[in-house]
């Protein structure tokens, strides 16, 4: 199996150590805060359960659907239908796979991928989005910087983890 579920669950709780790092006040958090209109007051009106809760479910689909990104194996896998045929596969997948099975599987690889992933999904999505609703440059350079360190991150340890 080309992927680790560990690194899948590590991955997912990246997304919350590089939140409180990022948004932290003494890093962007007083200038998204500014950008958004939030205040300390509003934001204490949230339930931290539901929005944790919910950062963590939606933070593990992403995880989730990562090492297809990242992981070149995927395509060979996906090649003869996925994990559940690998005992009916063809030769050629298994002398592809003798040969090539942890080609590029490193921590640093993965970060490229993760990196382009925020570059050119996150950071589209987002000040497409953003400027719909007429958010500032500050906020979509803040919300996709977010977006591309933690994939970064998330790459570099869903490809790098074995």
């Amino acid at each position: 199996m080309p992927f680790n579920f560990y690194a899948v669950l590590a991955s997912t709780l990246v997304t919350l150590l590089v939140g409180f790092v990022w948004y932290n006040p003494k890093v962007f958090g007083t200038i998204w805060m500014k950008e958004t209109g939030m205040t300390e007051e509003k934001a204490r009106q949230s339930s931290m359960l539901k929005v944790f809760g919910l950062t963590i479910l939606f933070s593990f689909m992403l995880a989730f659907l990562m090492p297809v990104l990242v992981i070149h194996q995927f395509g060979a896998l996906g090649m003869i239908g996925g994990p559940e045929f690998i005992e009916t596969a063809k030769p050629s997948y298994a002398a592809f796979m003798a040969d090539y099975g942890t080609a590029f599987r490193t921590f640093k690889h993965g970060a490229l991928h993760g990196f382009m992933t925020g570059l050119f999904f996150a950071l589209p999505m987002t000040a497409i989005n953003s400027l719909f609703e007429q958010k500032s440059w500050k906020y979509i350079l803040i919300t996709s910087g977010y977006w591309i360190v933690s994939f970064t991150f998330m790459g570099a340890i869903l490809c790098g983890w074995q």
